[in-house]
């Protein structure tokens, strides 16, 4: 199973997303990745095939990574090999959205077929990349609107974690019938699929 974990709000991102995935690393994986912004720029992602520890190697002190908002991912490959290039966090094409999935979409090849044809490139093997991209051709300006529109073309058992651009300091999560749950702390909020990943910084969660 994969690990999603999400934070926003006053500290530093990076390392909570990092000890974050470290405690669902039980579940399984062979790729980890984040994404973290800073307000209103853009964000940084840095994924890395393999353990936990090649992806810390990989971005050095995490004050490398400056941002209070942010999400992580650890993979077991299902759709496409264990690579840097389909791990997680996947973008759309104009990087208007980001994703991490657990999950299944089961219509995943229709899906991006019909978005190829609508001129978009991908660059994984992946399903998270066709969720990212459909929610970015859905997208108006409404988050809420864009992630239903989406969840009525998308079929399987899934959870998402999603930054859209233009919503600075927001994480949005949904999930069918695959566990998330919602943290809250003073001032911060979490997602993750597994109480271990939040409980240092909350015991305040919901399923």
């Amino acid at each position: 199973m994969c690990g999603i974990v999400g934070f926003t709000g006053k500290q530093n991102a990076a390392p909570v997303l990092l000890e974050g995935l470290k405690k669902l690393e039980y579940r399984g994986y062979d790729s980890a990745g984040i994404a973290v912004r800073d307000g209103d720029s853009a964000p940084v992602t840095v994924k890395e095939k393999g353990r936990i520890a090649d992806l810390k190697d990989k971005i050095g002190p995490v004050e490398n990574i400056v941002g209070t908002c942010g999400i992580g991912h650890t993979r077991w490959a299902t759709h496409g090999a264990p690579s840097e290039t389909n791990a997680h966090p996947h973008h759309s094409d104009d990087d208007a959205v980001i994703g991490v999935h657990n999950g299944i979409i089961e219509n995943y090849k229709e899906l991006k077929e019909m978005l190829i044809e609508s001129g978009r490139e991908f660059v994984s093997e992946t399903d998270t990349e066709v969720a990212a991209q459909l929610l970015d051709s859905n997208y108006d300006g409404d988050p809420i609107k864009a992630i239903s529109k989406t969840l009525s073309q998308v079929e399987g058992s899934f959870a998402l974690g999603i930054l859209f651009s233009d919503r600075e300091g927001e994480i949005y999560a949904v999930r069918r019938e695959s566990p998330l749950i919602v943290g809250v702390a003073e001032g911060e909020s979490f997602i993750a699929s597994d109480v271990p990943a939040i409980i240092k910084y909350t015991k305040n969660y919901y399923l």
